[in-house]
């Protein structure tokens, strides 16, 4: 949200906060991903990005996108970006220049409203704003190649916010660990995928 925006590193265990860095309030925090040594941000509307040193946060250069941007991930050699459409812009990670886009389709149908992103062995997950959905998508051809079902993740004993949507998805690629979580959820969840039983 736009005065309520910030970057900040969480102890999983305990929820605690122990680096943090606010946003001015003219921007609205959106999507990150981890690059090498630094951390590199979206803003939603102001078409401004951000580059900060991982270790400690230091904020370190800003750069400019057209449009919107929603979500952010990295597999080491280039950036991944949403911005509310069915496509995903593939950026140099040194220069933020767009090198190409693809349109994410289901089939022949393309998917709107990608949020979040995330590079999960070899594939884009990408939350669908508004769903409790996540599509696993082939960066080589856009495909859509599974779905990923989290409704009934939260409990409904939340009060959930108007907004308050699935929209956060990490993966330690060390140990293998998937994590999701919501805006303004309560809690990030740490879940392993299981195959749909078969009817």
């Amino acid at each position: 949200m736009n005065g309520r925006s910030s970057l900040r590193k969480v102890r999983l265990d305990t929820g605690e906060v122990v680096q943090r860095v606010d946003l001015a309030s003219e921007y609205f925090g959106e999507g990150i991903t981890l690059l090498k040594d630094q951390v590199v941000q979206l803003t939603w509307r102001s078409q401004t990005g951000f580059v900060y040193n991982l270790s400690d946060f230091h904020w370190l250069r800003q750069f400019s996108y057209s449009g919107e941007g929603w979500g952010l991930a990295t597999n080491g050699r280039e950036l991944f970006m949403s911005d509310g459409t069915a496509e995903i812009r593939v950026l140099d990670p040194e220069t933020f220049a767009e090198k190409r886009r693809f349109t994410v389709r289901d089939g022949d149908t393309p998917i709107e409203q990608l949020n979040e992103l995330e590079f999960v062995d070899g594939e884009i997950f990408a939350n669908v704003w508004q769903t409790d959905r996540i599509a696993r998508i082939s960066p080589q051809s856009g495909k859509v190649v599974g779905w990923i079902d989290l409704s009934g993740l939260l409990s409904p004993v939340y009060h959930r916010e108007a907004g308050a949507v699935l929209n956060g998805i990490a993966y330690d690629s060390n140990r293998k660990r998937l994590f999701v979580t919501g805006k303004l959820w309560p809690s990030v969840f740490e879940i392993l995928l299981v195959p749909k039983p078969a009817k």
